[in-house]
């Protein structure tokens, strides 16, 4: 799982390849947020995981977005991060401190698996949001749909900074990539611009 989660990741910079300055105020499909909030986002979510599978105890303060002076640079340094405490992970049911998500302690695979969707999900993102495209292997949407389909869609999701909107139907012949999308709140046929 480790090793697909960092193929999302991968899929998160591939997107980004489209980013210009001038992409910052493009809407994104997350409810009110810019590109450059998007990436903002993005990266203290990086950050985030990474101290907290290091077996830091983080608050929900410490996951609050900064838009940063070089935003991308700033989101590779993140992804960086990330990709090297998940490469030291080695007990799959060591506890790990998600505060956005829960007060106790989720197991490491479990964190692992919303990292995955999480970035399967906002290399979507970005993609539509700048006119671009990304591309996944077919066992990483598996992967990422086996998640996706397991998120709760409770009161969680109304919370202001939730990280889905409440689910949408599923649509007779939906791929794995479209009904994860689904489960997790965002419309598929979203447009940019």
């Amino acid at each position: 799982m480790v090793e697909l989660d960092r193929r999302a990741v991968e899929a998160t910079r591939t997107a980004l390849k489209e980013w210009s300055p001038a992409a910052a105020g493009r809407p994104t499909p997350c409810a009110d947020w810019t590109m450059q909030d998007l990436l903002a986002h993005m990266t203290v979510q990086q950050r985030g995981f990474a101290r907290a599978v290091a077996g830091e105890r983080t608050v929900l303060a410490d996951w609050a977005p900064v838009v940063e002076d070089d935003p991308v640079g700033a989101y590779a340094d993140g992804c960086e991060q990330v990709l090297a405490a998940f490469a030291e992970l080695s007990d799959p049911d060591a506890p790990v401190y998600l505060p956005e998500i829960m007060d106790t302690p989720l197991p490491t695979a479990m964190v692992v698996g919303f990292h995955l969707v999480d970035n399967i999900v906002h290399a979507w993102d970005v993609a539509v949001s700048l006119s671009g495209q990304v591309e996944f292997d077919a066992d990483l949407l598996a992967a990422g749909l086996a998640v996706a389909r397991a998120v709760p869609d409770d009161g969680r999701r109304d919370r202001e900074g939730a990280a889905f909107a409440h689910r949408l139907p599923n649509r007779a012949g939906a791929g794995p990539l479209e009904e994860t999308l689904l489960l997790l709140g965002r419309d598929p046929n979203w447009p940019a611009g």
